[in-house]
């Protein structure tokens, strides 16, 4: 209930309109932020961008303050070592954040006016409110920002989930009934089988939550041996585990950087023929250019998250080892083989994934809008989330010895329990 109404909450600071602008006269607004990086941060606040919103920059900028000091504390030394200080040192980086979202959200907020005050957008402005319109506009976004960064920070707390994800994840679901309204009238207008197309669609449309849900959740499993220790007349290890490398360990960041980095030519390139390699997702030349960026960014991000040297230390000093390898530099090096060969087809999985909602709305003839949820940022960020907070739900029932959601699955529940502990 908790996190339903913190939620509840964040919905409706997204309809409420910055002071000074007329509500009426965004159909411009509205218009131009449906392809291109606007496109993709107007999916990430629930269409909150184009609406003018007090929260249209959204929980974007934490999201890129948070990015930000992640790689800081890959790159820079003195950050990783700030990093390793347990709690104290968490908590430190989380206060640098913060305050890295006030000057991000600050310079975003100066950005957003300055796209308002566009030619085509400007007529929202009321010309009463014009000379106050700057500094109010920058104050209340920066303030939204911050708002929402807090109700996210509550989710995680004393809710359920991970509160910038599922805010997230909200704004974009926040789209899905309105796609699918648009999607169903076009088929009936379009007249006969336009209803079997439809359930063509939504069945297409489980096939590939299904596949999305196989790349997020795949694992490599590397046998790990822990040596025995006799301490007293104790015995301590000699147990056999698995090390869980991930198929697609750096998640949905490649694809937002290729999308961000695909950006950049069409603002200099401004009506130019060319522009439609970077800007029409149903066009090859984009999907190849989008593809292959997709692919060089998954390997790179995976480059800087993933160390192979750290996680061979750590399984030194644990005393385990993998089975016919040596500990050490030989071990850190079979991990990094295992990872680079699993990466590959991951990469091209999710640059895959990337250029399917181009790849339907060009074979099925679909609307843009539900075409999105075929793939893509939208569809990986909200499975992605779901199993992350379903795997919560799932921790909080075991904890409290209820049963679990399924009586199936991965995670028994306290019957398997009982029945163990009856045969023991």
């Amino acid at each position: 209930m908790f996190t339903l109404i913190l939620i509840f909450i964040y919905r409706i600071g997204s309809f409420i309109v910055l002071p000074g602008i007329d509500p009426n006269k965004l159909a411009t607004l509205t218009s131009s932020t449906k392809t291109g990086m606007l496109g993709l941060l107007d999916t990430f606040v629930g269409g909150a961008f184009s609406k003018a919103s007090i929260f249209a920059l959204g929980i974007m900028p934490y999201i890129s303050a948070s990015i930000f000091m992640q790689l800081m504390t890959i790159l820079v030394p003195q950050m990783a070592k700030i990093q390793k200080e347990g709690e104290s040192g968490r908590k430190k980086i989380n206060q640098w954040t913060r305050y890295l979202t006030v000057i991000v959200t600050a310079f975003q907020a100066a950005a957003y006016i300055g796209y308002l005050k566009s030619p085509g957008n400007a007529e929202a402005i009321i010309p009463a409110f014009s000379a106050y319109f700057w500094a109010s506009t920058v104050i209340i976004l920066t303030t939204g920002t911050l708002f929402v960064m807090w109700l996210g920070e509550k989710i995680t707390d004393k809710g359920l989930g991970n509160g910038t994800s599922i805010i997230i994840m909200v704004g974009i679901l926040a789209r899905l009934p309105e796609s699918f309204i648009q999607e169903w009238s076009a088929r009936i207008t379009r007249g006969a089988g336009g209803i079997l197309m439809m359930l063509i669609e939504v069945v297409f449309l489980i096939a590939v939550i299904l596949g999305i849900i196989l790349l997020v959740q795949g694992t490599r499993k590397v046998p790990v041996n822990y040596a025995k220790q006799i301490v007293g007349n104790r015995q301590f290890g000699g147990a056999r585990n698995f090390l869980p490398l991930k198929v697609n360990a750096s998640g949905v960041m490649p694809i937002i950087f290729a999308q961000a980095i695909l950006f950049l030519p069409t603002l200099f390139g401004g009506t130019a023929s060319w522009t439609k390699y970077f800007t029409d997702h149903t066009n090859i030349g984009y999907m190849l250019v989008y593809s292959i960026a997709v692919i060089a960014f998954t390997f790179l991000y995976t480059a800087l998250i993933f160390n192979p040297k750290q996680m061979a230390d750590e399984l030194k000093r644990n005393n385990g080892f993998i089975p016919g390898v040596k500990p050490g530099q030989p071990t850190a090096d079979y991990i990094g083989t295992i990872m680079d060969r699993i990466t590959l087809p991951g990469a091209i999985l999710l640059a895959f994934v990337g250029i399917l909602p181009g790849i339907i709305q060009l074979l099925l003839g679909m609307t843009q809008g539900f075409a999105t949820f075929f793939g893509g940022t939208s569809l990986l960020i909200m499975v992605a989330v779901i199993l992350d907070t379903l795997q919560q739900i799932e921790t909080q029932l075991l904890m409290r010895q209820y049963d679990g959601l399924m009586s199936s699955g991965r995670i028994q529940g306290r019957q398997a329990q009982q029945s163990v502990s009856s045969g023991i």
